[in-house]
């Protein structure tokens, strides 16, 4: 079995050495793994590192080596996480796909709660929540407003979600077949809810260690991307067209 890990990166140069070693580190047992890196414009030097990973060398103190060469996409400018998802998707080429974002607040070591239920074939489509059991690590303003877009997507498309906007998603390859996304921005986590809850597929959702942060260490989504979170979820219900 292959995984396809697609890690989205904007300026992340103090953590992108140290996440791709925990995801390079982690024991998958009976996968084989395909990082692919989109580096959505990147201009805080990172770009070296990233260009180290193309270049087939490892980095220094890392764990098991990729079985495959680190796939790197390359914007130009900065589009936005919808943008370089849809671009790191297009390169997937797994049996399952996994989504990572380029900082610590998830854990790798999760990795296999979110790959089990699809190994087994209980579910295509597993999300890792952080409020299962209550509100993690992450900031109250933080939990409000994803626990609102959550039961917001719930009461839309019929089934209860404690965390939408989780980044750890996992999908098995067939569930992303043919799945149209537009969304440039945050708003892609919400299309990717409802349109995978429009195909009648069911989210399987287990619990995730957290360590949220905050804007003066790098956390780049905002308040005003809930409104935009909502009218996406209304959008992709009502199929309306923009």
């Amino acid at each position: 079995m292959l995984l396809s890990i697609v890690m989205p990166v904007y300026n992340e140069k103090p953590y992108l050495r140290r996440i791709v070693d925990r995801v390079q580190a982690i024991d998958l047992t009976g996968w084989e793994r395909q990082l692919i890196i989109v580096d959505d414009g990147s201009d805080d030097g990172g770009e070296a590192i990233m260009d180290q990973l193309a270049g087939g060398h490892g980095l220094e103190g890392a764990g098991k080596p990729f079985e495959r060469p680190v796939t790197l996409i390359r914007h130009r400018r900065n589009k936005g996480k919808g943008a370089a998802l849809r671009s790191g998707l297009a390169a997937a080429v797994g049996d399952a796909v996994l989504i990572q974002d380029a900082d610590l607040e998830y854990d790798p070591a999760d990795y296999p709660a979110l790959l089990e239920p699809i190994a087994q074939g209980r579910a295509m489509v597993v999300y890792c929540s952080r409020f299962l059991h209550g509100r993690a690590g992450a900031p109250p303003h933080q939990w409000l407003a994803n626990r609102l877009l959550s039961l917001c997507a719930s009461a839309l498309f019929g089934q209860r979600l404690s965390d939408m906007e989780t980044c750890y998603k996992a999908f098995d390859r067939r569930a992303l077949a043919g799945l149209e996304l537009t969304a440039n921005g945050f708003e892609v986590e919400p299309e990717l809810t409802a349109k995978v809850l429009r195909r009648g597929l069911r989210i399987h959702e287990t619990p995730i260690s957290y360590q949220g942060r905050r804007a003066r260490h790098g956390k780049k989504i905002r308040w005003t991307d809930a409104f935009k979170a909502l009218a996406m979820l209304l959008r992709c219900r009502f199929n309306i067209k923009v």
